[in-house]
């Protein structure tokens, strides 16, 4: 029973120093509201891609998921979304390479702030892309971005 309550606790001073150092409700990440690229929806709906951080935008993309042209990202949203919710959008297209085919997912916030709230595009403007990604990849194939 001792040996119990000693496992215990380590496990759970552990899970302490394991924890985030910034608390719940901390101030989010700074972000760069830059336009990198821009597309028109068929809806004329005009959705800027910023150059944002490492949670959202062409920073977050480009590294995590291999995305590094404009057009790989602007390809699904040339078209109408596939899924509505809210301001949140979601557009899916087709990269091809020979006989290679890859689904690609454009996920908009068609809106000035994120559904959190933690980031604002400012008066008039959308945040735009959220994130971008091949679907059932962690990361793209390079040959997307040729």
């Amino acid at each position: 029973m001792k040996k119990t309550a000693v496992l215990a606790a380590a496990a759970v001073a552990a899970a302490l120093l394991a924890a985030p150092a910034t608390p719940a409700g901390a101030e989010p990440l700074p972000w760069d509201k830059t336009v990198k690229c821009k597309q028109e929806d068929w809806a004329g709906r005009t959705i800027p891609t910023r150059v944002g951080n490492r949670v959202l935008g062409w920073k977050h993309f480009s590294r995590k998921h291999n995305i590094k042209k404009c057009q790989v990202v602007n390809g699904p949203l040339n078209g109408l979304p596939d899924k509505v919710d809210g301001a949140r959008l979601v557009y899916e297209g087709v990269a091809r390479n020979g006989t290679k085919k890859v689904t690609l997912i454009t996920i908009v916030q068609y809106a000035r702030r994120t559904k959190d709230r933690d980031y604002d595009a400012g008066k008039g403007k959308k945040i735009g892309v959220i994130t971008a990604y091949c679907r059932g990849r962690d990361r793209c194939p390079d040959w997307v971005n040729d």
